[in-house]
């Protein structure tokens, strides 16, 4: 898949675990992990602006988009 995430890697920079995180924007431990797992097809903007937030980051901190070439 051309878009990658990488909330795992901006959690680890933030020193935060995914419980903290689910419980700062309102989402379940499980929805985390499937974000950071990357076997999610789609992500709200809300949610993408409430994680950005949390982590004082940006979109592009999170979701990196990787050509076929890339890869």
């Amino acid at each position: 898949m051309p878009i990658i995430i990488e909330l795992d890697v901006m959690l680890a920079r933030r020193k935060m675990r995914s419980k903290e995180l689910a419980e700062r924007i309102g989402i379940t431990e499980q929805n985390v992990s499937l974000l950071k797992s990357g076997k999610v097809k789609g992500v709200r903007f809300d949610t993408l602006e409430k994680i950005c937030e949390a982590l004082d980051c940006q979109p592009g901190d999170i979701l990196i988009y990787e050509t076929d070439s890339d890869a």
